[in-house]
């Protein structure tokens, strides 16, 4: 193995929850009087904290959303999680073979710690993923495309940031990691790969990827 750490993203990168979350968010923003088609919230949105929602509408409308506006979104998306959800195809071969080389793995989400709990225990992937190996934006206080959340996830985890390699999704995820000066493979089954600039390798099927980091 060439890196001493995995760091994946969560949402469309181990949960196959991006079509979930975007069709509500997107639904949610229409109905406050902000018209957002699917499309929409995905190319705006994907990979997104949730203060970059609020701060795109803001600086878009000069009209800030509702107080409840987290709660709410939140309280639909894990509703639809628990009906919904997968595991991306072929994510946990991925970390049972990690497991076994003793390679070391963590996951760093624009998503909260509520999120990514809800998601996991839904597709049965608490069972890679102890307290210890979970980092969320809330963590550090700026989601990407800063560089932050994978900065503290390495130093957490006990490795410098070159030496570690990140599995993303989504654009700004992909800026993030090379702010951090990581390696990044970028997973192409919800995006085009002309949109992850910045990666080192793509790939879209996850059955790729431990050729990929070997």
């Amino acid at each position: 193995m060439r890196y001493d750490l995995v760091i994946f993203d969560n949402d469309g990168v181990l949960v196959d929850s991006e079509p979930i979350s975007n069709r509500i968010l997107a639904g949610y923003l229409t109905e406050l009087g902000h018209p957002t088609s699917y499309e929409e919230s995905i190319r705006d949105y994907m990979g997104s904290a949730m203060h970059r929602i609020h701060e795109l509408v803001l600086e878009r409308t000069r009209e800030r959303l509702p107080e409840e506006f987290d709660d709410v979104f939140h309280g639909r998306v894990f509703a639809a999680f628990e009906r919904e959800l997968e595991a991306v195809a072929g994510v946990g071969g991925v970390l049972e073979k990690l497991a076994a080389d003793g390679v070391p793995y963590c996951v760093a989400s624009s998503g909260s710690h509520e999120r990514i709990r809800v998601g996991h225990r839904k597709t049965g992937l608490d069972r890679w993923f102890e307290d210890a190996r979970i980092f969320s934006s809330q963590d550090v206080g700026r989601g990407k495309p800063a560089p932050d959340l994978f900065l503290y996830a390495a130093e957490r985890m006990g490795v410098e940031p070159e030496r570690c390699v990140v599995i993303e999704d989504s654009p700004l995820g992909v800026q993030a990691a090379v702010a951090a000066g990581m390696d990044v493979l970028g997973f192409t089954a919800m995006t085009p790969a002309a949109k992850l600039i910045g990666a080192d390798e793509l790939f879209s099927d996850m059955g790729e990827l431990i050729d990929l980091l070997v």
